[in-house]
């Protein structure tokens, strides 16, 4: 028999030497919990508390697919995200902390616009994967209008889809299967959008847990990493409204060439750059013209 302590200890350790996780404190206590069916304030509050065989069985097979890479996300089938548990497996992306900051930013410019004007926004959530984006905007702004999805990827919906019914958000958010923006039935007020970014070459660079695991789909794009967001740019002004929001998560050092697409797409726009915790250049809102930009003179027939 070992206690909840003996076990978090031993399970730190363990995944300390696998050397692929930068929390092997946190990790263990997680993986604890889902093992025991507690919560992690109670795994730290009751150390004293014995685990049952069937419970250390459980728990050890975590901390052994731990140590060896696999995220813990993926281990405990959940993420926290907006204040949302979102369900996670290997058809789709792990929600990040950092795009908590896109949709923190995304909330209130479509808040600020709300008050102005009254106006029930819709919202198109590109690339959705687990669809944390999409349900994170619909639960933490009720009044918006439509809301809808897209992935090209069916088992990335079919996730996204049971995430909405666990939330009860099934009827709130419309999935559409296809590429990018071509699935929507119609233009909306905001387009938001996490594409692959990564750019190939970098793939040795990332973590184990993250190559090894992650969909590579979601993950990696061509043309140093920009190709989705150049389709994605070409495609917005066919289906943003005029005077419309577009919000982009992108990578570290991608930022002077999502500005220059935005600023193609729609010529006249107001950019604002986002840093993450690190303190990179992480993501992009795009407010666009109220009305068409005036040709120049030398432009006119």
């Amino acid at each position: 028999m070992a206690s909840w302590r003996d076990a978090l200890r031993g399970g730190t350790a363990l995944i300390n030497e696998g050397g692929l996780s930068e929390t092997p404190a946190l990790d263990a206590q997680l993986l604890l919990a889902f093992a025991t069916g507690a919560s992690r304030a109670e795994v730290l509050a009751h150390g004293e508390r014995m685990l049952r065989s069937s419970e250390r069985e459980t728990f050890g097979a975590l901390v052994a697919r731990r140590a060896a890479g696999e995220p813990v996300a993926y281990l405990i089938g959940s993420r926290e995200f907006m204040g949302l548990r979102i369900k996670t497996d290997r058809r789709a992306l792990i929600p990040r902390p950092e795009t908590e900051l896109l949709v923190e930013a995304l909330l209130a410019a479509m808040r600020a616009r709300h008050e102005a004007d009254g106006v029930a926004l819709s919202v198109a959530d590109i690339g959705t994967g687990t669809g944390a984006i999409a349900l994170a905007l619909a639960t933490h702004a009720p009044w918006l209008g439509r809301i809808f999805a897209t992935d090209i990827s069916p088992d990335a919906l079919a996730l996204a889809r049971e995430n909405a019914e666990q939330l009860g958000l099934d009827e709130v958010v419309t999935f559409l299967e296809g590429d990018l923006l071509a699935p929507l039935p119609e233009p909306v007020d905001v387009l938001a959008a996490n594409l692959p970014y990564v750019a190939r070459r970098d793939e040795v660079t990332l973590p184990v847990p993250v190559r090894s695991y992650e969909p590579a789909l979601a993950l990696y794009g061509d043309d140093e990493g920009l190709a989705a967001y150049r389709r994605f740019f070409a495609q917005a002004p066919d289906y943003c409204r005029v005077g419309g929001l577009v919000g982009v998560e992108f990578g570290y050092n991608q930022r002077a060439a999502i500005e220059a697409l935005a600023r193609e797409a729609f010529p006249g726009a107001a950019v604002r750059i986002g840093a993450d915790y690190a303190g990179w250049d992480r993501y992009a809102l795009v407010w666009t013209p109220s009305a068409p930009t005036p040709a120049k003179e030398s432009d006119a027939t």
